[in-house]
């Protein structure tokens, strides 16, 4: 089977500095290699200036690799000398971490939603308004929100939104970018099993970037760990969790809280000592 986004040796260089202090090349992502099939999730993880955002960012045909290959779908994709075809558009999605900072405050939601179908088909005004109002309902909201704005909602609404918007193309690669980091943990749960669900019916694809081990032990099928550009442990999340190789992607799992109960207990015993000592 081909998979629905593979890269082959990516890398991606920006040049630093200027005339004075002279310039130097800042390598951010150097030589990754993927492969996710369909229906799968990838997440990457990493800690901030690990490169995944950057990565995230060719993935999702945004900027374009200073090296290697980019497939979706079985096709090589070279923006720098062909740019980002519309139906290529409908195939790639991203879902930010700041749902309102990706949505428009002056419009209503029912125009959000619509408006990738504006951009990337012929669809009558008519066909493109009940596809918003089915796309919400999707989501778990309702027809009473089309006619509201961004700042209406709370912020795992807003998710959903932006979560609604990405898929009015009918995409087959969904790429999000901690999109459950700045909400609150409930509120996390329902997203991430409102992306599971979606996932099964759709048959959608994600790449999720993450620095919570928890949320990506959750939602991924491989993990792949990032450090200072490169990817340095790739796998199962079954064998990645129970047996780390890379030093770093130790180190990240030894810097992670565990929140079972056991170990939530054991952390109270040991403030409490210390306390009393």
């Amino acid at each position: 089977m081909t998979p629905v986004l593979e890269t082959r040796n990516i890398t991606r260089d920006y040049i630093a500095g200027g005339i004075v202090g002279g310039r130097r090349i800042i390598h951010a992502v150097k030589g990754a290699s993927l492969s996710v099939e369909k229906g799968k999730t990838l997440a990457i993880v990493g800690e901030s200036g690990s490169g995944k955002s950057t990565l995230a960012r060719i993935l999702t045909l945004i900027d374009p690799p200073t090296s290697g290959e980019l497939l979706i779908e079985g096709e090589p994709i070279d923006i720098s000398r062909h740019g980002v075809s519309k139906a290529m558009r409908r195939k790639v999605q991203m879902v930010f971490q700041n749902p309102y900072g990706s949505l428009n405050p002056r419009q209503k939601i029912g125009d959000v939603l619509a408006e990738p179908l504006v951009i990337n088909t012929n669809m009558p005004a008519s066909e493109r308004a009940d596809r918003a109002m089915a796309m919400l309902k999707k989501v778990g909201l309702g027809p009473e929100h089309f006619n509201r704005y961004p700042h209406m909602f709370s912020g795992g609404q807003r998710q959903r939104i932006a979560i609604a918007r990405a898929l009015m193309l009918n995409p087959s690669l969904l790429v999000l970018d901690e999109p459950v980091s700045a909400l609150d943990l409930s509120v996390q749960a329902q997203i991430l099993n409102l992306l599971a669900d979606l996932q099964d019916e759709f048959g959608l694809t994600y790449v999720f970037i993450s620095h919570d081990l928890s949320v990506v032990r959750y939602i991924a099928d491989e993990v792949m760990v990032m450090y200072l550009g490169e990817v340095v442990e790739q796998g199962t999340r079954e064998a990645v969790f129970a047996n780390p190789q890379h030093a770093y992607t130790q180190a990240l799992f030894a810097a992670t809280p565990r929140a079972d109960v056991a170990s939530i207990k054991a952390r109270l015993a040991r403030r409490a000592l210390q306390a009393a000592g």
